[in-house]
């Protein structure tokens, strides 16, 4: 991965005042193997890169752990309540809360797909539908700031989006038209 484009990202992230407050919150929350990913983390990206607000577009925060451990709804559960517990509204409402470690529970049954077991957060995303949504980032003890991108970050700063290549997403053309809607200035690849 390009240090280059590692290092805008983690600047664009750092100037992205909500983004920093919900990795700030998690950060406290001392969760293992967490991670923030997806929209909240692309799409403050986008939105540098297109001239737009730098929270435009962002419905929710999706926070991954992985805690195999116990992989009981129970258990996630707990973790989730928890979670809202340490944000205030607007943001206690905006923070999804998942266990990647059991994710394969519920996924097929949701999405019509097979979903194997991870071991890890950042596995999680090799799974995303696109390579641009499949970013991640964690700010660390110390402040310092691990980004996430399995698939590298050229495809994001190409304004590019494509398909992930190491999986059939079912979704993946539909999501990528929700994403063009709001960044007109995407190409979308097969």
């Amino acid at each position: 991965m390009s240090r280059d484009l590692t290092a805008r990202t983690e600047a664009i992230l750092r100037a992205t005042p909500d983004l920093m407050h919900v990795l700030e919150t998690a950060r406290g929350l001392d969760l293992p193997d967490w991670m923030i990913f997806s929209g909240a983390i692309y799409q403050p990206v986008l939105n540098h890169l297109t001239g737009r607000a730098p929270g435009y577009g962002i419905k929710d925060y999706d926070l991954g752990y992985f805690d195999a451990s116990d992989i009981s709804y129970e258990a996630e559960d707990g973790v989730i309540r928890r979670v809202a517990a340490a944000f205030e509204p607007p943001f206690k409402e905006m923070v999804e809360v998942r266990n990647q470690a059991r994710v394969h529970v519920w996924f097929e049954g949701k999405f019509k797909e097979a979903y194997a077991p991870l071991t890890s957060t950042s596995e999680a995303l090799t799974r995303f539908t696109s390579t641009v949504f499949a970013v991640g980032a964690r700010l660390e003890p110390d402040g310092s700031m691990t980004i996430a991108a399995p698939f590298g970050l050229e495809d994001l700063f190409a304004l590019r989006l494509r398909k992930n290549p190491t999986r059939e997403a079912v979704g993946y053309r539909r999501t990528a038209e929700a994403a063009k809607a709001r960044w007109p200035e995407l190409t979308i690849e097969d």
